[in-house]
């Protein structure tokens, strides 16, 4: 958090600190593979059910059931690399090989500021880049990732 201090007399207000969202590195397994541009449906949410409780009739219970957690897409710079690829491929073949994802931002001088854990992750889409000889855009490749779990971790 940073402090913003006015002259005496005056209020002391606090500002948050607030990051930029465009310098992240992925990580397969503990190994930093690439950086991407983008990274988009990290969310979760927790199903409730209802219970009526019995005399009661001025409300009905909300109680927690299980949790679900969206698919992420990860959009990236396309590379001579095929390991996304190669990835999804295993997958669509039959051959699914689940990995622990960690999502790493960088704040603007290199400090790791926090993580993103995914557990379980597998690719269950690939998208390759667009192919236009009229265009000058830079090639991207997108990759859609289905999980179990996800924890956030500070640094």
């Amino acid at each position: 958090m940073t402090m913003t201090t006015a002259n005496a007399g005056t209020s002391t207000t606090t500002t948050p600190d607030y990051y930029a969202s465009n310098c992240f590195w992925v990580e397969l397994d503990g190994v930093i593979q690439a950086y991407f541009q983008e990274c988009t449906g990290l969310s979760a949410s927790t199903e409730t059910y209802k219970v009526k409780e019995g005399g009661l009739n001025s409300h009905v219970h909300h109680l927690p059931d299980r949790s679900n957690f969206s698919n992420i897409t990860l959009k990236a710079g396309y590379t001579l690399s095929d390991n996304l690829w190669t990835w999804y491929k295993n997958t669509a073949l039959g051959t699914v090989q689940k990995k622990n994802v960690t999502i790493i931002l960088y704040d603007s001088v290199g400090t790791v500021t926090k993580r993103w854990q995914l557990t379980g992750a597998y690719p269950i889409k690939w998208t390759g880049p667009s192919l236009n000889s009229k265009g000058n855009d830079a090639m991207t490749e997108s990759i859609e990732l289905a999980y179990d779990f996800f924890q956030l971790a500070a640094s």
